[in-house]
């Protein structure tokens, strides 16, 4: 069905909560684990329905930020989704408790049984209206940035439609675009310092009253790490720090040599080269059909996925003011759909929606064939990997999107800016741990643990006079760090797991594929660990995999 006939109708919770109830009642009085497995599967349908509806809801009100009907109705789910969670997980908890637990777990498997014991831990009806608060407070950031009007030459603009400006060929633009995007945080930094410390606070509530010290071993019990922990997260960014830094600035100083500059400021590293990125040709509907021709031809899995998203008109990529910015792709369970937003601007980002955001819904339409829900209930660190990868299993069509002119700038653009990620990524996650640690940190203070995180995963930075960047500002524009707090050392992960496919495929790309779907057909029925092993892929925890991948990556670039 396409996505626009999709009918939506508000969630009675009252009836979805009774309904969940009279399954409670029924797994009680079940007999056998055949009998709660039979109403386990009424209690997917249940759940199926809940979670369609309320994501029907949020991807209208992310296309149209401004519609006040999803915007009303976006304010219920924030409001009436924490209660029902809570009750899920008492569901969850009878499941955990059953005196027919093994004859469920053969059916539903050890993780699924892991993720409940989580889920018991993270959650209680006393923080119920600390919930509901929190998600209001992230709706409020991201609706904030949304709503961003700045001024381009007489033209009106938000942020994700100035980004063409900020990787421009000219200096002058970029830098001008640069400012223009420093006025607009400056323009809202009282508030953005006032959410974010309401943020913290609130987290920080939630945590104790659920018997933990701080938020940062209950965000990890909310990421649902179920097989590491922050030791090995640690040991992880001691790695980065030590090696994979010195790779990257390596390559911040090629780039500057490329761009024939004295000094690099943080306006010109945006850019490939002196001709500025290399940008895609074409229309918007242009990408979109190399983009079908391009999946068409990388395998019957993948052809298969592409005409389906298409046909049913599954992805909202053209960019439009009144649009949330970013991108994501989401899940539709009833109609077994994936969903992708996005906001083309005319830049390689909107080939990077091609590949990044298709690897994530091509992964999801391949899981929806597992009938154990809990199989699609995939950790971040994860999915990402689905996603990264597919950006390099793509190598092949770059020419599609980018002609004979700029095929080999983009490939070699992207792979240096994957590498240059690694370490903003792990710098994104320490300070999340050090704002969780410490939540008593005024804004000022948390300003300042980030400039000296810079100093240590990005030496090379200067912001050129950029006063809001320079006052250690920068992650203010991360919504991440808003919205879903801890997440974010889960791309850094799963970028050093794409890194070896990558490695892998350049010596047998049919090899790498077969691995790669078995990955994505696994889904989540393993522990993430156990995943990577199952497929071929060294965990990037362990000392001396990220020296292997560095090691690797220095020959081709």
């Amino acid at each position: 069905m396409k996505f626009k006939d999709m009918p939506y109708e508000r969630i009675d919770f009252a009836k979805a909560e009774e309904e969940l109830r009279g399954l409670m009642k029924e797994l009680q009085e079940a007999k056998n684990g055949e009998e709660q497995f039979e109403t386990h599967k009424k209690f997917y349908l249940l759940n199926d329905h809940v979670e369609t509806e309320a994501t029907i809801c949020q991807i209208r009100h992310t296309i149209d930020t401004t519609d006040e009907f999803y915007e009303k109705e976006q304010k219920y789910y924030d409001e009436q989704l924490p209660a029902y969670s809570n009750l899920r997980v008492a569901y969850q908890k009878m499941l955990y408790e059953s005196p027919y637990r093994e004859t469920l777990e053969e059916k539903i498997g050890p993780v699924a049984f892991k993720n409940m014991e989580i889920a018991m831990k993270s959650v209680s009806d006393e923080v119920i209206p600390l919930m509901q608060e929190e998600n209001m407070l992230a709706t409020e950031y991201e609706k904030l940035l949304a709503g961003a009007k700045i001024d381009w030459e007489g033209e009106t603009l938000n942020l994700s439609l100035l980004t063409p400006y900020l990787t421009s060929a000219d200096p002058e633009v970029r830098r001008k675009a640069a400012e223009k995007q420093n006025e607009y945080f400056e323009s809202v930094s009282g508030k953005l310092d006032e959410l974010y410390d309401k943020l913290v606070k609130n987290r920080t509530e939630q945590a104790k009253k659920l018997g933990f010290e701080n938020y940062t071993e209950l965000g990890y019990l909310r990421m649902q790490r179920n097989c590491y922990g922050r030791e090995e997260v640690e040991n992880l960014r001691r790695q980065v720090k030590e090696v994979f830094v010195p790779f990257a600035e390596k390559l911040y100083e090629k780039r500057r040599q490329r761009l024939g500059l004295e000094t690099m400021t943080w306006s010109d590293e945006q850019v490939f080269g002196p001709e500025g990125s290399p940008q895609p040709e074409g229309t918007p509907e242009e990408i979109l059909a190399a983009g079908q021709k391009m999946y068409g031809e990388l395998s019957p899995e993948t052809r298969e996925f592409f005409d389906f998203m298409m046909e049913n008109e599954l992805m909202d990529v053209f960019g439009r003011k009144t649009k949330a910015v970013g991108g994501y792709m989401t899940y539709l369970p009833d109609y077994k759909s994936p969903f992708i937003f996005a906001n083309f601007n005319g830049t390689s980002g909107d080939v990077d929606v091609m590949t990044h955001e298709c690897g994530h819904a091509f992964q999801g339409y391949l899981a929806a064939e597992d009938p154990i829900r809990e199989h699609a209930d995939i950790g971040m660190e994860t999915a990402e990997i689905h996603s990264m990868s597919m950006e390099f299993f793509t190598e092949p069509w770059y020419h599609l999107f980018f002609g004979e002119k700029n095929t080999d700038a983009y490939t070699q653009m992207h792979l240096e800016d994957a590498v240059m990620f690694v370490p903003y990524g792990c710098m994104v996650d320490e300070f999340q741990h050090e704002v969780y640690d410490h939540p008593e940190m005024t804004p000022d203070e948390r300003k300042q643990v980030w400039k000296r995180l810079e100093r240590e995963y990005k030496p090379h930075l200067n912001y050129g006079g950029l006063k809001f960047f320079e006052k250690g500002c920068f992650w203010q524009k991360q919504h991440h760090i808003y919205s879903y707090p801890l997440y974010y050392i889960d791309y850094v992960i799963a970028q050093l797991c794409a890194f070896e496919f990558k490695a892998w495929m350049d010596k047998d790309y049919q090899e790498a594929w077969k691995h790669y779907l078995q990955l994505c057909r696994l889904s989540a029925s393993k522990f993430h660990t156990e995943l990577l092993e199952e497929v071929g892929l060294k965990t990037p925890f362990a000392d001396g995999t990220i020296q292997e991948i560095v090691d690797s990556l220095e020959k081709l670039v």
